[in-house]
């Protein structure tokens, strides 16, 4: 072939070459599967390092000869439960009644806390640091302060809930409030709202994610406090059962009575996942 061929004739103008443009396949996936395979894993790797873990607790038992007064194995904390779960239910009634009321009644003052100190910022510049200063007090050290002041009634444990339960939902609430869209306030604002009507409109929706952020924070310090509270003065509740076998040296009644804690947080914490998920679904849209 010589180079003639390969130039073009005078008076033409030589022809573009055709590529074969490859165009990328739609995903078989729908997002649903997507989503589905991806919630899957996130239960799946959880649930397998909890597998090994409790084998492994199991097998150091076995192999070291550990006492069952000391350190028992799973399988005996899992019978034990089953042999004590009649007799546990007003226990386990009580606790979860005390921290759904404590629960409850700490995230409502948190909220009013937050409210408030969103619009009048001096107060909030006043009353902040000691909402902060308030927190590292531990709670076990005031819940006997509490019983001096109000007794061995009800108050004193649903004041520990209540000190533990506020502050996560107040300080979320307050950076919700504050990251509204500026440009969207502002535009409000040249329309012509008021701003109550921002606060509604506006402000309260978008905090919604950190707020409930902070209540799924919240419930695991409810369950907390309450068991801290049965622990100072109760007679009945899971804290209550835990003081009594640890007197008995009872490591594997310890050992449901923390189970039944972890079931408690993990039920509440779920609960208010599932609501979050329904009332922000137009921010998981947004996604």
């Amino acid at each position: 072939m010589t180079s003639s061929t390969l130039a073009p004739r005078p008076g033409t103008t030589p022809r573009a070459t055709k590529r074969r443009v490859k165009t990328p396949r739609p995903t078989t996936q729908r997002p649903s599967a997507r989503t589905g395979s991806r919630r899957l894993r996130a239960v799946l790797a959880p649930t397998l390092a909890v597998v090994v873990i409790l084998v492994g607790w199991e097998l150091a038992v076995r192999v070291f000869h550990v006492e069952a007064w000391m350190l028992p194995g799973p399988i005996a904390i899992a019978r034990e439960w089953v042999a004590e779960s009649a007799g546990l239910w007003d226990d386990v009634v009580a606790t979860t009644s005390l921290t759904l009321l404590g629960f409850a009644a700490g995230s409502l003052l948190g909220l009013a806390i937050a409210g408030v100190l969103h619009h009048v910022e001096p107060l909030k510049a006043a009353l902040y640091p000691l909402l902060i200063i308030s927190q590292n007090v531990p709670s076990i050290a005031l819940a006997p302060l509490l019983v001096i002041w109000f007794g061995f009634g009800l108050t004193p444990k649903l004041v520990v809930i209540i000190l533990v339960t506020f502050f996560p939902v107040a300080v979320a609430a307050m950076d919700g409030l504050r990251g509204a869209d500026p440009m969207m306030r502002d535009y409000l604002r040249m329309s012509g709202a008021t701003r109550s009507q921002i606060f509604w409109k506006l402000e309260v929706p978008w905090s919604l994610p950190s707020v409930f952020s902070g209540l799924k924070i919240a419930a695991t310090y409810a369950v907390m406090g309450a068991v801290i509270g049965e622990w100072v003065g109760s007679d009945k509740g899971i804290g209550h059962y835990m003081l009594l076998q640890k007197s008995a040296f009872r490591a594997d009644r310890v050992f449901v009575s923390i189970c039944i804690i972890v079931v408690l947080s993990l039920t509440l914490f779920a609960v208010i996942a599932l609501i979050e998920r329904r009332v922000t679904r137009w921010r998981i849209r947004d996604r």
